[in-house]
């Protein structure tokens, strides 16, 4: 069981916090690797984003694009070997958000991952990284780049994870909490280390 070379796969979830929330991920892992791509949907904006990951599953590129009534936003990010990021962002439209992107990409610096906004499938790198399914007995702070939906404004965000309940054969899944600025969640991952249950945020549906 788990993250051993498969065909893609591809889950859905719906919002918790707003049920007009719809996301999907298409994912594929491999040893110590991910790609991904999917789409995101409510009743403000259409996202639909793409995903690599190199060794390790550390973020080497993300990308995503935004409609939503009246404006457009693209954003593309990049992390290199050296651990430096790149950023590169557009807008049409007008809208009342925050600028995308981030004015200073050294902030990112530190950070291995990317993190969307409300896309319980990004979780899963650091759930990996960390051996959380597999163990309870683990607890790692990560910096992550989080994009923030609608706005595409890019942020550093402190992350804790924590294992607390490695998986098992009769329930088939494990329990990691993630905390972050006060806030902490038990999410129920699959042997994969791909979020079923995020309580408050959004439940699998396949």
């Amino acid at each position: 069981m788990g993250h051993e070379t498969h065909e893609s796969r591809t889950h859905a979830w719906l919002g918790q916090d707003d049920p007009r929330r719809a996301d999907t991920a298409t994912i594929n892992l491999q040893p110590e690797r991910l790609t991904a791509h999917g789409a995101a949907r409510t009743a403000e904006y259409a996202a639909s984003w793409a995903l690599r990951c190199g060794e390790d599953w550390i973020t080497e590129h993300f990308e995503i694009s935004v409609h939503g009534h009246g404006f457009s936003r693209h954003l593309w990010l990049d992390r290199a070997a050296n651990g430096s990021w790149s950023v590169e962002a557009r807008k049409s439209g007008i809208a009342d958000l925050p600028e995308p992107g981030v004015a200073d990409p050294h902030v990112l610096d530190l950070a291995l991952d990317c993190d969307l906004q409300f896309c319980p499938a990004t979780n899963t790198m650091p759930i990996l990284r960390l051996g959380a399914v597999h163990n309870a007995d683990v607890e790692h702070t990560f910096t992550m780049a989080m994009v923030h939906l609608p706005s595409l404004q890019v942020t550093a965000s402190e992350q804790t994870y924590s294992g607390r309940r490695a998986y098992d054969d009769d329930s088939r899944t494990a329990v990691v909490n993630y905390s972050s600025d006060g806030f902490s969640a038990d999410l129920v991952v699959d042997a994969d280390g791909i979020v079923i249950d995020y309580p408050g945020l959004a439940k699998r549906r396949r």
